[in-house]
């Protein structure tokens, strides 16, 4: 029988209940290797977020490397993180948790740059918060949009839609300067913006569910994901959440939940549309597979079918 490709990866995230949501997924998942976590601030601070890195390994009892990357954007003055949508420390009303071990001492941009060198054409960065790192990643080793097999960010929107502003998703306007540079290299990038994860959700109940069939992890998201219902609930009026970043790492296991279409990518760095991500008719710019449509109960059929058995793939990594 031909063997099933294990797919490496690494996430740059800031942690994050719909990161840690994602990450579970993903280390649950026998078609990945995640290689490592790169941290990043927005949802929380870059300490928090690589704190909640490791915290999330651990529980997973997964071997991966832990780097910390950039502490604030490239040139806008940082934002406040999202406190009010993943609470104080990133995992809603879930107390923080001390994790045992530490991030390793190279830094995000170096360590991408580094593994995907390591192992060329072979690696897809998965990015789910503001693209400083990989940003700073191309300045860092140019030769990386060479070495890298793929990057899939979740962030920005074909349309004009936001959840920032009118037109502008968090990731993308927490640093524009960053995101444009992602968009102009030349390498293979995939955008999985708002306007196509918000067709995905997750109602309480999938996470009661969850909470049953995987008591640690399952358990774990069902806590902390109360606070993320609260916030859409009072958002939206409807007590679900969408699959922001669990739908980004979904896109790399499973393409064909998605519609995509090619087209050159502008970020606005400036004035009031800071932070749109503005389809152009360029044609010196790179092609950015975009996605634009999805499989919302595909999406979530995966990732509760993946997450119900996380308890199981942590013990078997004891």
């Amino acid at each position: 029988m031909r063997q099933k490709m294990i797919q490496k990866i690494i996430i740059d995230t800031d942690p994050g209940i719909d990161d840690a949501m994602a990450i579970h997924m993903a280390f649950a998942d026998p078609r990945l290797d995640v290689l490592g976590l790169t941290t990043i601030f927005g949802n929380v601070t870059i300490d928090n977020a690589t704190r909640n890195a490791l915290v999330l390994a651990e529980m997973a009892h997964y071997e991966t490397v832990v780097s910390q990357g950039a502490l604030v954007p490239r040139r806008r003055p940082p934002e406040p993180p999202a406190d009010f949508v993943h609470g104080g420390e990133g995992f809603g009303n879930v107390a923080p948790i001390t994790p045992q071990g530490t991030a390793i001492s190279q830094p995000a941009a170096r360590y991408l740059c580094e593994t995907c060198a390591a192992h060329p054409g072979e690696i897809i960065i998965c990015a789910v918060g503001p693209l400083t790192n990989l940003a700073a990643a191309l300045d860092h080793d140019p030769a990386i949009v060479d070495n890298v097999k793929a990057v899939v960010v979740m962030g920005g929107s074909a349309a004009p839609h936001g959840n920032v502003s009118n037109v502008a998703e968090a990731n993308i306007w927490n640093d524009p300067d960053a995101a444009e540079c992602v968009f102009a290299a030349s390498w293979p990038v995939t955008m999985v913006g708002l306007d196509v994860t918000e067709k995905a959700q997750c109602t309480p109940a999938d996470f009661a569910t969850l909470a049953e069939q995987a008591p640690a992890i399952g358990g774990f998201l069902d806590a902390a994901t109360q606070f993320y219902f609260d916030f859409h609930e009072n958002k939206t009026g409807t007590r679900s959440c969408f699959m922001h970043d669990p739908s980004a790492v979904l896109a790399i296991t499973d393409p064909d939940y998605f519609d995509f279409e090619r087209m050159a990518l502008k970020v606005i760095c400036g004035g009031d549309e800071i932070g749109r991500t503005l389809p152009v008719e360029d044609t010196s710019r790179p092609q950015v597979q975009v996605a634009m449509q999805v499989n919302g109960a595909a999406v979530r059929d995966k990732f509760i079918e993946l997450v119900a058995n996380a308890d199981k793939a942590r013990d078997s990594r004891r």
